[in-house]
């Protein structure tokens, strides 16, 4: 009789355990929201056209944006993107809103302007400026978003661009801004963080 709570208990101990580590090391993994195919997990705001070609998001036109239909707080954002409009211009938002025309009222935005890249934006006010060289269309660019309760890196081509440490929203939507200029987006992976 012992001997068989006894095992019960370890039983149950390691199914605790496993499933414990299991939901631990999801947090931790990587996952892709994009797919590559189709905008599934997305929703298109205001007056934006996108589409996927080849695997990419594209903008095409319009002044809106691409949410996720999830909302995230704190995470590592990675993926990379490409213009193909001369004096381009749009911006990966962060703990956005989902209120606001033709862009989320309230966001922190990662500006993609052709004289500001990486330039870290509350509306049109500059918060960061970016020391980052101007980037030539058709190139493509890998960003690295660190969003850690107020504080956000960015790294740009595996080099850190800047750090900021005022960020007030603590939850919301990541985002693809259009603003009437033609883009490509790729490899689009989150790592939640805890």
């Amino acid at each position: 009789m012992k001997t068989s709570l006894f095992l019960k208990l370890t039983i149950s101990t390691i199914i605790i355990g496993v499933v414990s580590l299991a939901s631990q090391n999801s947090k931790d993994s990587w996952a892709d929201i994009f797919n590559g195919r189709d905008l599934s997990g997305w929703t298109i705001v205001n007056d934006a056209e996108f589409k996927v070609d080849n695997g990419c998001i594209r903008i095409i036109k319009g002044m809106g944006w691409l949410r996720s239909n999830k909302e995230y707080k704190n995470f590592i954002l990675e993926l990379e993107w490409r213009a193909l409009s001369d004096k381009y211009d749009s911006g990966i938002f962060i703990r956005a809103d989902s209120a606001g025309t033709p862009w989320p009222t309230n966001a922190w935005q990662v500006n993609l302007k052709y004289d500001a890249i990486g330039g870290l934006v509350r509306g049109s006010k500059v918060i960061v400026p970016s020391e980052t060289p101007k980037i030539p269309t058709n190139q493509w660019v890998k960003f690295r978003i660190e969003v850690i309760g107020s504080k956000i890196t960015l790294d740009v081509d595996n080099e850190r661009a800047w750090e900021f440490e005022k960020l007030d929203a603590q939850k919301g939507y990541i985002g693809i801004q259009a603003e009437d200029k033609v883009f490509d987006f790729r490899n689009i992976k989150i790592r939640e963080l805890e």
